[in-house]
């Protein structure tokens, strides 16, 4: 999930659970309501600020300010406090609900100032030290969000959120038994608080007990029919456990409910890819990464398809694209080389396996194929003190040790294949046949070439890079199979 989703939301949960009376006491926990979903959008944030309505009464306001919270637009709401302000009426309640505004609309310091003054005034608020820790969390203070909640449990031992926020950190570190124990004290004192139900199914989740994670999401889902993060939590244990219909099936009725959730775009996305459906998955991805182009996963699918479906051009975008967004992720740089080998750029090629390389020492194909691109630039000498690294990195006796050594000294063909005659892995030997073909076509022997890439091709090993470079070359050539 973005980082920055997760900031500019924190405190949604909590601003719609305020019920209108409270905010004037400040006495008693608000009634506990549908928790609203987990996730809001830039385009929800970046609104301009229109006039502050001109309302009589502050109860009018704090009404328009709850219209204004219900469609996500904290900054009229934030335009509405200061009529408050105006008007005089700005108890400790009207503050906390200003404070937490101010976190969703991305102003997360501006409301941990008012929350902690009110904390100091007011020791034992409860609600205080609980928006206090929301926005603890927006800020990337953990430490102080959990001693906030702390704090806060010692004055109310039941308090069900933050219980429910200590249990989902607990959950993000992994701590599952801890994450466990808070969630159950959390539905002792309500037994139908969602966000217990949801995270204790997380919990069962990953400690691979399906059945009790179906039970309490199937609960949360009749519970609250109009959130949609139970269903989309069902839906990736559907997925998770293969039941890939049954998936779709819930993240429809999640669209139906809010049809511009990211999240549940690329995960319907993904679902559709499961179900083989990629023209629909492809539009699923479109749809999400036109509402937040800055995220990473739907580039990945969404590249991928595009390959499948010959659009190299949009493939090779993507690609780059990922690698600007996580350029740890190698597999990128690999989709970028590949592209590039296609269009014949070697040199940019190259430039893309030896990131992948550097990033992946362990793969050799990698520190071939920059060899390679080398060598069909022209440059055969020029590779030799890369790939002179790359052989301390493998064992003397492998096979992957003499195909580098064959493109380091370009000599040494003979043994290669030899050794490629009594190799058993069918992948690997799939793998270096390749090499040694590209190693007898940059060396002007294209016959011999040829009828290693039709051996190869007869071979069928399709997950491997080899293949994807092979089938180029068989296209390019019309070459016959075997």
């Amino acid at each position: 999930m973005s980082m920055k989703l997760n900031t500019r939301n924190a405190g949604v949960r909590l601003l719609l659970v305020l019920s209108v009376p409270w905010l004037f006491a400040c006495s008693s926990p608000p009634p506990e309501r549908a928790p609203v979903p987990d996730y809001t959008t830039e385009e929800d944030a970046s609104r301009p600020v229109p006039d502050a309505p001109l309302l009589t009464g502050a109860q009018s306001v704090l009404s328009a300010v709850a219209d204004a919270l219900g469609s996500r637009d904290y900054e009229t709401a934030l335009a509405l406090f200061d009529q408050l302000e105006s008007d005089g009426v700005l108890s400790s309640g009207i503050l906390l609900l200003k404070a937490s505004v101010l976190g969703s609309a991305g102003k997360a310091g501006e409301g941990r100032t008012i929350a902690e003054r009110i904390v100091s005034e007011e020791p034992d608020n409860t609600e205080a030290l609980y928006v206090l820790s929301t926005l603890e969390s927006a800020l990337g203070k953990e430490r102080e969000q959990k001693a906030a909640l702390e704090r806060l449990l010692r004055i109310e031992p039941n308090h069900a959120r933050a219980l429910v926020a200590l249990g989902d950190a607990a959950l993000r570190a992994r701590s599952l038994s801890t994450a466990a124990s808070y969630y159950d004290r959390a539905l002792a004192a309500e037994p139908d608080n969602g966000d217990a139900l949801v995270g204790r199914a997380g919990v069962y989740r990953y400690q691979r007990n399906p059945k009790q994670a179906e039970t309490l999401l199937n609960r949360a889902v009749v519970l609250y029919p109009q959130w949609t993060r139970p269903l989309t939590d069902r839906a990736r244990l559907y997925e998770g456990a293969g039941f890939y219909t049954d998936a779709l099936n819930d993240l429809d009725s999640a669209q139906k409910i809010d049809g511009n959730d990211y999240w549940i775009a690329l995960d319907r996305g993904i679902v559709l890819v499961d179900l083989g459906r990629k023209e629909e998955a492809l539009a699923e991805f479109d749809r999400a990464i036109a509402m937040d182009p800055d995220i990473f996963f739907p580039y990945v699918y969404r590249a991928g398809i595009r390959d499948d479906f010959g659009n190299f051009e949009g493939a090779e975008q993507d690609y780059a694209v990922l690698t600007r967004l996580n350029p740890e992720y190698y597999f990128a740089f690999e989709g970028v080389g590949i592209h590039k080998m296609r269009k014949g750029l070697w040199a940019e090629a190259r430039d893309n396996f030896m990131e992948a390389y550097k990033q992946s020492p362990d793969t050799t194909s990698y520190a071939l194929l920059a060899s390679l691109c080398w060598m069909r630039a022209g440059r055969l000498q020029d590779p030799r003190s890369f790939l002179a690294q790359a052989l301390r990195k493998v064992k003397r006796d492998s096979l992957d040790y003499a195909v580098l050594r064959l493109y380091q000294d370009l000599s040494g063909d003979g043994d290669v294949a030899a050794r490629l005659d009594r190799e058993t892995d069918a992948t690997l030997k799939a793998q270096m046949l390749y090499y040694l073909a590209s190693y007898y076509d940059v060396r002007g022997n294209t016959a011999l070439a040829n009828r290693y890439y039709a051996q190869i091709h007869e071979m069928g090993r399709q997950p491997i890079i080899e293949w994807r470079l092979n089938e180029m070359i068989m296209e390019e050539r019309n070459l016959k199979a075997l």
